[in-house]
């Protein structure tokens, strides 16, 4: 049964100057240099100082872990060979969206056109988790339900503590900054296949959006891949969170359909009630406390997650996941991305330090 599940990520990389560690616009540099080994696993974004990379379709967490691994390296390698280096962290310490060179294209100028300042702001870097499901029916209860872990993800992943030399006091300021877009956030509640397709309907025939990948939701059904899409989280600085958060997506939606499929499931929580803990993972990260609506109290996220680990502790070795979950505690035990990074800062006093730490720990496999 689980075979039906499988997995792969998108992975938003910046592009910096290793001299002055900001960013640099030249992602069509990268582009060549990446094309023989990554082919069209690598893209540009809007922002000409964003790459996108993906992994193929992979059958389990072993072939992904592959992956991201292989395509890191694939990725660090191209853009040295053209003098650029890249870093994963939600934002750039210190560079300014003002600054930076926009991709050419009609898709970018239609975004641009319908968006203005907020889509050239939106200099933010993001981890997507596809995790494919059996049916149309079975995607749209798993979306309903799947929403309460989305604050558990966001929380693991923080890595964007700095938006344009400021500390924000926050642990992902992308989180912020992307909730200006419209069609973002925790998804709504729907009672069928059916309800969601009219309502995608209703958007595109009232021109509102003209295809499915316009709904930016932290949890959405991808119009053409048939899997549920992981949006929330913040591209992590280390290849093994990237590969630990897509673990506990995995085997989420597994325990969750299993569930189903023993007329259990699970309890749907408003979605206003989800957007309260996201907001606290954003702040907090793994230092906060998220609200267990069903006891209705608050409890360290790190309690959640080892909670967590427990919830998915019946599916973990049939997936063969247990160790790229039980990564989980030495986020605990280190912190995120952001609680680093903000460390480098106390300790040095400097962005560009930083900036150096996140380039080094984006090749974190070389230690692995």
């Amino acid at each position: 049964m689980v075979d039906a599940f499988t997995l792969g990520v998108e992975e938003e990389f910046q592009i910096v100057d290793p001299e002055t560690w900001e960013l640099r616009s030249h992602v069509s540099e990268l582009l060549a240099s990446g094309a023989p080994a990554l082919g069209d696993q690598i893209k540009r974004e809007l922002h000409q100082s964003i790459v996108e990379v993906g992994t193929k379709i992979c059958a389990d967490v072993h072939e992904l872990e592959h992956e991201v691994c292989r395509i890191r390296r694939d990725l660090a390698d191209s853009a040295e060979r053209v003098g650029l280096r890249i870093a994963a962290a939600g934002t750039h310490p210190f560079s300014r969206w003002i600054d930076q060179v926009l991709s050419p294209g009609e898709r970018y100028e239609n975004i641009v056109e319908e968006m203005q300042q907020l889509a050239r702001s939106l200099l933010i870097f993001g981890l997507h988790i596809h995790v494919a499901v059996p049916d149309r029916t079975t995607t749209i209860d798993l979306l309903n339900e799947a929403r309460y872990f989305l604050p558990h993800l966001l929380a693991l992943s923080t890595s964007s503590p700095f938006w344009q030399g400021r500390d924000t006091g926050l642990k992902s300021y992308r989180t912020t900054v992307f909730r200006r877009f419209p069609r973002s956030g925790i998804p709504e509640h729907f009672n069928s296949w059916n309800e969601y397709e009219e309502y995608l309907q209703l958007l595109v025939d009232l021109r509102c959006i003209d295809n499915g990948k316009k709904l930016w939701w932290d949890l959405r059904p991808h119009p053409t891949f048939g899997t549920l899409e992981f949006r929330v989280c913040d591209v992590p600085t280390s290849p093994r969170v990237t590969v630990a958060l897509a673990a506990l997506a995995q085997a989420i939606v597994v325990k969750l359909y299993r569930l189903r499929k023993n007329n259990l499931g699970f309890r749907i929580y408003a979605r206003a009630l989800v957007e309260e803990n996201k907001w606290r993972a954003a702040r907090w990260g793994i230092n906060g406390q998220l609200i267990d609506f069903g006891r209705r109290q608050e409890v360290p996220m790190r309690d959640l997650a080892i909670e967590l680990l427990d919830f998915l502790e019946d599916v973990l070795d049939e997936l063969g996941s247990r160790q790229a979950a039980e990564y989980v505690r030495t986020i605990l035990a280190e912190g995120t991305s952001a609680d680093r990074q903000l460390q480098v800062y106390r300790d040095t006093g400097d962005l560009r330090a930083v900036v150096r730490w996140l380039v080094d720990e984006t090749r974190a496999w070389e230690r692995h």
